[in-house]
């Protein structure tokens, strides 16, 4: 991974240079990496696509550890729709996950949910949840409504 992805996730950078270290993170199997991305709170979350809610930087860990056990994750992330503030970015994704099967490569798709706040350190991944989605049926949009 190119030096300055991996000093964003480590020193701060944007939440978009945090959301790209997280997925050259997956690419690459790399878990410090990976945890680099995360907020230092007790309470961060992760939900993998029919998993349980992992709390806590242990859990979320463990997990990762889990999975590069198997080898790398390649999910990248497509269709990005991102609201943002001052202080917090919440960015939805429709990840393409690419796996290796007996069969070849096999594709993939969740619909991932990343929110990043701004801290001391920088910007840093509090949460990230991931359900099973299909790419045909990726998002479902209508005209915009005034509500007030």
């Amino acid at each position: 991974m190119p030096k300055s992805r991996y000093r964003a996730a480590a020193l701060g950078g944007s939440a978009d240079e945090v959301e790209a270290a997280f997925y050259d993170a997956l690419h690459n199997g790399d878990i410090d990496q990976l945890m680099a991305c995360w907020a230092d709170e007790d309470d961060i979350v992760c939900v993998h696509p029919g998993g349980p809610r992992l709390v806590g930087a242990a859990a979320i860990r463990g997990a990762f550890e889990a999975m590069f056990a198997h080898g790398v994750i390649r999910a990248t992330p497509e269709r990005l729709r991102r609201v943002e503030s001052l202080g917090a970015a919440v960015h939805n994704v429709l990840e393409r996950v690419d796996v290796l099967t007996a069969e070849g490569t096999q594709r993939a798709w969740v619909v991932a949910t990343n929110v990043y706040l701004k801290t001391a350190q920088g910007w840093r991944l509090v949460a990230h949840h991931a359900s099973p989605g299909r790419s045909e049926v990726a998002e479902a949009t209508a005209p915009g409504q005034l509500l007030h």
